[in-house]
Formats: structure tokens, sequence, C-alpha cells
């Protein structure tokens, strides 16, 4: 072969078989989860000894091994075409289980088997199980309802959310005498509720007027600085709020009223169960809501707020209305942590639970009721479960949860349980088809 002629093959580098590729995710995932599931602690000195603990331990061999029975059951699956299979032969079920399980009837009939389950079923629980329930499940899943109409529904990212939950909270430390500063009555808690929502409403609406006419990330960095604001202002006025020490001796919730006595004592149940009723209430009025001219209008400002503004929506009013709702129902929840804990201090209202909220709602499906419901509630319980059965530590809890919301967003976008609004637009954008395309096509869209 000559100075300038080209070779009569040239050759190509030899690509590594998809196959082995994956098996090697599996095993770095399998080393991964062994290292985060270590209950090793580090030290100052040397920041990777628990990485070294969790590599030379036996549960390596558990975890690695478990990594490749899970690759070689998908190769399987894979190879063999298992999923077109299953999947054409349970489409007929699938679809009538879409019409079963789409209609009103049934959704009110799985919302009140859910009711019975959440009633029953704590009974057998153990004291500590309980106490997560009221501590952790029902003050989350309060918030995450609240942040939903915000952010799911009228589109809004708010990461003051939780300023709105402290706002609650010290409403009901005041009118019990618990603040520094004496109110001119005392008042039960249960007639705190809704003061406490009204000052929290009007707070929302103080806070959103001069604000929302921003958007996206500014409205978001606006509402961060309201938190900080309120966050300060507790920590600072010693004479209004107890500065850091708080405020101690929120009374517990009472009746007294008809003849009938009854007083909450630091038992869990019978805050679980005035947290099933506030739900309950919670969940009719917004599902009504949700389907009003209203829960319209702010799809439409989600969707899209210049051409809603465009079509007649006077967007900032109904902005404002979320707002004011959202925070709302962020004080109710306030006023029930405050009564069933009896302590607070600004600590407990750090800017971080207002991104773990919003994080639950995303998890569970954003603009669904039933999603965040469950999403929060998952979200809460399980790492007490796993922290229960020393398989984490409550330190890593926030590395969990991250790491569930990456994997959600690869494999499910949606959520966990999303709306069906929301479950179309992401068929319609996964088929390069508008909203409003669909519309036109449709019989109602074409008259």
């Amino acid at each position: 072969m000559t100075v300038g002629e080209l070779p009569l093959a040239v050759r190509r580098p030899r690509r590594i078989d998809p196959r082995w590729l994956r098996l090697g995710g599996w095993l770095v995932l399998g080393a991964l989860l062994c290292v985060m599931t270590s209950t090793e602690e580090g030290t100052p000195s040397d920041h990777w000894l628990v990485v070294r603990t969790a590599l030379g331990s036996t549960k390596l061999i558990g975890w690695l091994l478990a990594g490749a029975i899970v690759w070689a059951l998908l190769e399987v699956w894979r190879a063999r075409g298992l999923g077109t299979v299953v999947s054409g032969r349970t489409a007929g079920v699938r679809g009538r289980w879409h019409e079963i399980t789409g209609g009103r009837r049934a959704h009110w009939l799985f919302l009140g088997i859910a009711a019975v389950a959440a009633i029953v079923i704590p009974q057998f629980l153990s004291e500590f199980y309980q106490r997560v329930l009221v501590d952790q499940v029902a003050v989350f899943v309060l918030l995450a309802v609240g942040l939903n109409v915000v952010v799911g529904w009228a589109g809004l990212l708010d990461l003051g959310y939780v300023a709105f939950f402290a706002i609650g909270a010290y409403t009901a430390g005041y009118f019990t005498r618990a603040l520094p500063v004496k109110p001119p009555f005392h008042l039960n808690p249960f007639v705190i509720l809704p003061v406490a929502v009204v000052v929290c409403l009007v707070a929302g609406l103080l806070l959103g007027a001069p604000t929302l006419r921003l958007r996206g990330d500014y409205l978001a960095i606006v509402t961060l600085g309201f938190h900080e604001i309120v966050q300060l202002f507790l920590v600072n006025k010693n004479n209004w709020t107890g500065g850091n020490q708080g405020a101690f001796g929120i009374p517990h919730f009472s009746i007294n009223i008809f003849g009938i006595h009854y007083q909450w004592t630091l038992a869990s149940l019978p805050y679980w169960y005035l947290f099933i009723a506030m739900l309950a209430v919670l969940v009719f009025l917004f599902d009504r809501l949700e389907h009003s001219k209203v829960g319209r209008s702010w799809t439409a400002i989600r969707e899209d707020e210049v051409a809603a503004a465009a079509n007649g929506v006077p967007t900032v009013k109904y902005k404002l209305m979320a707002f004011a709702i959202g925070a709302s129902t962020s004080g109710l929840s306030g006023v029930l942590y405050a009564s069933r804990i009896g302590y607070i201090n600004p600590a407990s209202f750090p800017v971080v639970l207002s991104i773990t909220v919003l994080s639950y709602v995303i998890f569970g499906g954003m603009g669904s009721l039933v999603g965040v419901i469950v999403g929060a509630a998952l979200l809460t319980f399980l790492p007490a479960v796993f922290q229960e059965q020393n398989i984490v530590r409550q330190e890593d809890i926030p590395m969990w949860i991250g790491a569930i919301l990456v994997v959600m967003m690869i494999f499910r976008s949606q959520g966990l349980i999303p709306s069906r609004r929301r479950r179309r637009e992401l068929g319609l954008a996964a088929q390069g088809v508008s909203d409003a395309d669909a519309m036109s096509e449709t019989p109602e869209g074409r008259a």
C-alpha cells in the first residue's frame, strides 16, 4: 500500500454490549444503596469513613446480588418482549378499570374507603406510629393540600409557604395567652381555627397584592424573602413572640358546649380523628372549588397566563385568591400543630420546610388532591418506619427523599397519582399536540 492510498477497511472500535452497560449500572446502584443505608457516622477528620465501611462490609455482597438479579429479570423481560404481551392482554381490563374509576361516584367511593381505613387502621398501630401519624403525617398532609392550590392549580411557585404555617401557630399561641404579649380575651383552640384562617388569609392578601404581578422565579424569590422577614420578626421581637425561646403551654383542643365536655390530651388517636375531620372538610371544599369557574381560571393561568389574560380572565384576582386560600390552609395546620405539640419557636419553621412540602406535592402529583395526600403521607410515614427499623438515619432522610424525587422525575414525571387533566396534558405533549389543538378536534371545540 502506497502512501496516499486509503486502507481497504477501517477498523472500527468495538462497541460494548448495552446489556453489560446496564449490568454495570445496576451494580453501581447496588453499591450506592449500600452506602446510603449505612448507619456508620463519619468524622470531621475522615470524610470517607462511611464509604469505606459500607463497601468493605458483607452487606455489599447482598446489594450487588440484588442488583444482578433485577438486571437478569429485566433482560429476560426485554428479550422476550413480555411488556408488549402483557400490555396487549391487559388492554381490555385496563380500559374497563379506567371506565369504572373515571366517574365521580367511583372517586368519592375510593375517598370513602380511604377515610374508613384511616380511621380503623391506626387503632392497631403502636404508640410510636400513632405519634408519627399525628405529629408528621397529619401536619404535612394539610400543608401539602394547601400548597397544591397555589402550585398545582394556579401554577405559582411559593417558597415562603411555611411562613403562613408559623403565623397560624403563633396566632394560636397569642390567643391562648402563651406569648409575652397578652390578648384582651382567651380563646379555645377550636375558636382559634377560624381566627387563624382569617389572619393567614389577610397575610396572604397583603403579601400577594404587591407581588403577584411577578411570575416564575421572581415570585419564588419574593416569597422566600417574605419567609425570612417573618422568621426574623419572630426571633427579634422578644417582647411579642418570646424570641428564640418561643411559646410554652399552648393548651390542647377542648369541647365545652351543650353539656359536652371533652379535653384532648397527649394521646395521639383523638388528634388523628380531629385531623381526619379537618381533612374531610377541606377535600370536599377543594374538590368543589377545582371544578368551578375559579378552578378553571386557575388552570388557564397555570397553562398560559398571557393567553388567559387576553381571554378576559382577571389573572391578579384569581392568583390572589389561590394565594389566600393556600395561606389560610397553612394557618389551619399551624393551629393543629401548636395545640398538639404545646410549644413553638422560630426554629420550628425553617425555609427548608417549604421546599420539603413542595417536593411532597410534586411526588404525589401536582393538581391531584388524592395524589398530594398519598404522596405527603408516604414520604412522611415511610422514613419514620425506616428510622424505627434502623434502616436509615434521620440525618439521611432528605437524601433519600431527593433520590426518590430524581427517580420519580425520570420515570413518572406526572407524579404518583396525577390528575386526569394533568395526565391528558402530558400525553398530548408527548405526542406533540397542544391542548388547544386537541380541543379544536372535539365536537365541543369545533362548535
